[in-house]
């Protein structure tokens, strides 16, 4: 039943068989005590009556025993029965006797423990039933018989037998017992209300504690319970809201702390991969994301199946896991490259799981190899220049030109190869001192229209030479910029060469100029031979030459873009550059407007 199962139900069914045991023992024991106590009054009463009856008996002879017999009737109630014995012949019953109730003298002389009385003088007492005559409702009832006996005048012993039926005492234990089972049944009855009523005081403390739990559970944990006693009912509310109030302390730290942990993972340039013991993914950042997204497409995968990861990983996973050391490997993907730290997670001593570190390398490859090329590019670049140098001076020393004609154009040679090295040397100082962030803008405002035409006109010459058409498109016939016109104009300088010397005879170079609220536009487009797709992400690299046969002709030092980059960059701006082999290229750098 639902109210057993409850606090209230079991404390006080508890305690009302308790009381109830209690009870029950008690009043056995009370009515086997009155039982008792009325037998042993009405054993004493019959005693004392039969006594003082063998006195006055004593005290009277024969002739006086008609006053004695009177005088002994009087002390006799109704419900007790004397008999006096003088002799066999000589039978004297009370007066309240009836036929039906008298004690036979053949009995008594029966009987080896009654005729005692007679025969020795002495004074005993018998609990037995009656055998009398008829059959009726008072047949077998046990009777409580003492004999005393007393002297005759003959020094014979006579005897005084009185008798009481049990039935009176019967009468008096069933009333005594009814009372009894009143009190106790009413003491019952009080007790289930007195325990009722303390076991729902005591449990009402329990059940707002359960509610309040449940409260808990839910994640409310400004739920407090009403402190009502200062008893343990009471220390354990004040125990409960501590509680409640360390566990609110508690997760909000660890909330704190998750989303401390969620924030720097997120925002850490390392990809990060939490593996459990049976290398099932549990956490990941965008970084490793991204990772496994380029491993899902390079697989055909598109729907990114994240319990799959590349098998290199996975075996780093499972070293690390069967040796307990950091395991360290690469991984190339999508034709990047990555550098993957593994691991063994410990869960005190043994291991949990695995935590994967993933770095892109690919910057620090391609910084590497640019590092190299720079090197050999440079070594490169100043070789041929030093080797005619070196050619065309021992040339002259040796007196191999006869003419001063021959002399002169040996002296050109030298001196153009020179103006090449110096123009090499200043332009890498210039990118250095750009990268370094050491370059100084000297703004101004520059009429737009005069400053294009002005720089296009420089290469009116070799456009015409080659046959190349050479345009420029402007929004307005009159505005003015702020820009540095020096630094603008050697960024559009390299440019236009860049695209006249990569267009073939009969194309065209077109510059196009826009200017709305937000900057200024310079787009620079030809109908060139383009730029391999590979080779865009680092067109602005340092001597990074797309067409790797180029001729020296067509070659300039490898710095131009870069240093137009480091250029725009300066301004605030940005530039990019749009490409497909056969169809030409488009550079395009935009400048933002500089406050009044």
């Amino acid at each position: 039943m639902i109210v057993f199962k409850s606090v209230v139900g079991k404390l006080w069914l508890t305690i009302l068989l308790l009381v109830s045991f209690i009870l029950f023992i008690l009043t056995v024991m009370l009515l086997q005590f009155f039982e008792n106590y009325h037998i042993s009054e009405t054993e004493k009463g019959l005693f004392n009556t039969a006594t003082r009856i063998a006195s006055i008996l004593e005290e009277h002879n024969e002739e006086e025993l008609s006053l004695g017999l009177e005088v002994s009737w009087k002390l006799v109630d109704e419900v007790t029965k004397v008999l006096i014995v003088e002799g066999e012949n000589e039978l004297y019953y009370s007066p309240n006797t009836e036929e039906s109730q008298r004690l036979l003298f053949s009995d008594i002389e029966n009987d080896p423990l009654l005729s005692k009385v007679l025969a020795g003088g002495e004074i005993k007492k018998k609990v037995s039933s009656l055998p009398l005559s008829d059959s009726n409702q008072d047949k077998n009832l046990n009777h409580v018989i003492i004999g005393v006996p007393f002297k005759q005048s003959n020094s014979d012993y006579g005897a005084v037998f009185i008798y009481q039926s049990l039935e009176v005492i019967e009468q008096t234990s069933n009333s005594t017992t009814k009372f009894i089972l009143l009190v106790a049944g009413v003491a019952i009855i009080l007790t289930t209300i007195f325990a009722f009523f303390l076991s729902t005081r005591i449990t009402a403390p329990l059940r707002k504690m359960r509610e309040a739990a449940f409260e808990v559970a839910r994640g409310k944990f400004d739920t407090k319970v009403p402190i009502l006693t200062n008893d343990e009912i009471g220390e354990l509310a004040t125990a409960f809201n501590q509680m409640g109030r360390q566990l609110k302390f508690n997760m909000h730290a660890l909330n704190q702390e998750k989303e401390q942990l969620s924030s720097i993972l997120s925002s850490m340039a390392d990809g990060v991969i939490t593996f459990n013991r049976d290398g099932t993914i549990l956490i990941t950042n965008p970084p490793a994301e991204r990772f496994l997204q380029n491993w899902y497409f390079e697989q055909g995968n598109t729907h990114g199946k994240t319990e799959a990861i590349p098998s290199k990983v996975d075996e780093l996973f499972q070293m690390a896991v069967s040796t307990e050391q950091e395991q360290v490997g690469e991984v190339s993907i999508q034709g990047r490259y990555w550098v993957v730290i593994m691991t063994p997670l410990y869960n005190n001593k043994f291991i949990r799981g695995a935590v994967a570190v993933i770095r892109d390398m690919t910057e620090e490859r391609q910084m590497d190899k640019l590092r190299k090329d720079f090197i050999a590019n440079v070594s490169h670049e100043l070789r041929t220049p030093i080797a005619m140098l070196q050619g065309y001076s021992e040339a002259i020393i040796d007196d191999i030109a006869q003419t001063n004609e021959e002399k002169k154009e040996m002296a050109r040679v030298i001196y153009d190869e020179s103006l090449r090295m110096g123009r090499l040397v200043n332009e890498l100082l210039d990118l250095a001192r750009m990268e370094a962030g050491h370059l100084l803008l000297s703004i101004d405002r520059v009429e737009i229209p005069v400053y294009i035409q002005r720089i296009i006109r420089k290469f009116q010459g070799l456009a015409k030479e080659r046959e190349i058409e050479l345009s420029v498109l402007m929004t307005e016939s009159d505005h003015s910029f702020l820009l540095d016109p020096d630094r603008i104009e050697q960024v559009l300088t390299n440019l236009i060469d860049n695209a006249i010397r990569h267009t073939p005879n009969g194309g065209s170079v077109v510059v196009t100029e826009t200017t709305d609220e937000k900057g200024m536009s310079f787009e620079v487009k030809d109908s060139g031979s383009g730029i391999p797709e590979e080779d865009l992400p680092f067109i602005f690299e340092r001597f990074y030459k797309a067409d790797k046969a180029r001729t020296r002709g067509r070659s300039g030092t490898g710095l131009g873009l870069a240093i137009a980059k480091n250029i725009v960059d300066a301004h605030k701006g940005h530039i990019s550059v749009q490409s497909k082999l056969g169809q030409g290229t488009t550079f395009s750098f935009f400048i933002p407007r500089r406050n009044e």
